[in-house]
């Protein structure tokens, strides 16, 4: 049977313009978690649902709207002081019924302690980005968030403002907004926010009905939607015929004014949000939404958790990394020196990209060739200035010939040298996990772990397992270029790169 919770939404959702199809069942865990099954067999074109524009909860339609509007707050910043006003007002508020069936917050590694992102994620391509995102967003809390507190009506609890609360609101945000068109931006969409993601695996597709368009596929592509834009409202600055001939209105008028093209906006709008079928699924089954084709780090950063068989886990090496293996194997001048030549030569990477397949990115094997050239070799390069020929780029590495700036081959830029540098650099990013473990003690540990007790637990592992594997795939395709059995030594040593 359903729970109060699914009931009030399901309610809220008929009295609010939301109109879920009784072929989709609203389920829930045992830890409150809501999917979204198949009650019937669905077929490929079929909608779903239909939701109402003014059910989204959006700056526009928030009763905060005026408040944010005065601050100047724009993007996440104002729609997460929207969240934070509605849950405030409790029952009061028009989305009361909507907001009950959301998780407090979502477990994104945003709200996690920091020792946590420390211990867990140490290593992994997020950690960075994810402490340099605490910092902004007690920042952004402090300098635009506390001072609206003073401004908040009585039925508010100014409570609702919190850090924590923040927070929260931008964890929703970051895992259930969609785009909903050019004049609400980004929303909160009830129902749609409510299907699981399966990467490369979409069954329905969140999508807006277009007025006097022929066909959906005008819609512009988003990371979690197909939202398309409305007809922008007329702007708010703009006069009509009477007001150029009347003169300016008073403060008052142009507020009234303001709000009865705002309402007008909002009734002649009579595009729809939709949720259509894009693939059948049987009866039984849970139907997926889909965020996009990212891996293990985007989906653990924005959305809170990870799949075991990601096909579109990648790595990535920094700059930093290539600089500190070049400068312990030759001079710190040396090393500028090089570096500077790479970025006269119009590469400008801060990091580089290693695919599912451990195929390194083609910028990062120029990048070792450089620092390897012999020095006649280096000097030539490098007297040819900022803007140099296509001759003065051009060197030879084997029996080919390479232009630097120009595409190559991979297998060519491959040499002994590169190879034994790339070597030593996987090695470098390998021990940013710490040594405590290998690769074969943590997939044992992801094995072990118990959801949801050890949800971050598991999601730090399955991200850094998935990461450990494609550095191990970039050493096997490296080795086996080198020609070396698997597991034997390496035939060059360090001091012989240079040569």
């Amino acid at each position: 049977m359903a729970s109060r919770r699914l009931i009030a939404f399901k309610k809220w959702m008929k009295a609010n313009g939301v109109d879920c199809s009784d072929a989709l069942d609203l389920l829930e865990d045992q830890n409150d978690a809501v999917s979204v099954k198949a009650s019937r067999d669905l077929k490929e074109g079929d909608v779903v649902a239909n939701i109402s524009k003014t059910a989204c909860l959006t700056v526009k339609t928030s009763g905060a709207r005026e408040m944010i509007e005065s601050a100047e707050l724009d993007g996440p910043l104002a729609l997460s002081v929207a969240i934070m006003y509605e849950r405030g007002l409790g029952e009061e508020s028009p989305w009361a019924g909507y907001l009950q069936i959301l998780p407090f917050q979502e477990d994104l590694p945003l709200v996690w302690p920091l020792e946590d992102l420390d211990s867990l994620l140490s290593g992994t391509e997020i950690h960075k980005d994810v402490k340099k995102d605490h910092g902004l967003v007690y920042e952004d809390w402090e300098e635009n968030i506390v001072p609206l507190t003073s401004l908040l009506p009585e039925n508010v609890d100014p409570g609702s403002f919190g850090i924590k609360e923040y927070l929260a609101a931008k964890s929703l945000i970051a895992s259930r907004s969609f785009e909903i068109d050019d004049y609400h931006g980004w929303g909160m969409v009830p129902l749609a926010d409510l299907f699981n993601h399966k990467t490369g695996e979409e069954d329905v597709h969140f999508t807006a009905e277009l007025p006097h368009s022929e066909s959906d596929s005008e819609a512009d592509e988003t990371d979690n939607s197909d939202a398309t834009d409305e007809d922008e409202p007329s702007s708010k600055n703009s006069s009509s015929p009477e007001q150029s001939l009347e003169g300016e209105n008073t403060d008052e008028e142009a507020k009234e004014q303001e709000e009865e093209e705002d309402s007008s906006v909002l009734q002649d709008d009579v595009s729809s949000l939709e949720m259509i079928m894009v693939k059948n699924v049987p009866a039984g089954a849970e139907v997926y939404n889909t965020y996009g084709l990212i891996g293990n780090a985007a989906l653990l950063h924005r959305y809170g958790f990870t799949e075991l068989d990601n096909l579109y886990n990648i790595v990535n090496i920094d700059l930093d990394l290539v600089t500190e293996w070049s400068t312990s194997s030759f001079t710190t001048l040396y090393t500028r020196a090089r570096l500077s030549l790479f970025k006269k030569l119009g590469y400008n990477s801060e990091y580089f990209e290693v695919s599912p397949t451990g195929e390194p990115e083609t910028e990062l094997l120029m990048l070792l060739n450089i620092l390897l050239l012999p020095d006649d070799t280096y000097n030539k390069l490098d007297q040819t200035g900022d803007c140099v020929s296509k001759e003065g780029r051009e060197i030879t590495i084997g029996k080919h010939k390479v232009v630097f700036g120009e595409s190559c081959r991979s297998d060519v830029l491959l040499t002994d040298g590169v190879c034994e540098a790339l070597l030593a650099i996987v090695d470098k990013r390998e021990s940013l996990y710490g040594t405590s473990s290998s690769l074969e003690d943590d997939v044992v540990r992801v094995e072990s772990c118990v959801l949801p007790r050890d949800r971050r637990l598991y999601h730090s592992l399955v991200l850094r397992v998935s990461e450990r594997r494609i550095l191990e795939k970039l050493r096997s395709n490296v080795r086996e270029r080198l020609g070396e059995v698997s597991g034997g030594k390496r035939r060059k040593k360090m001091n012989s790169l240079k040569s």
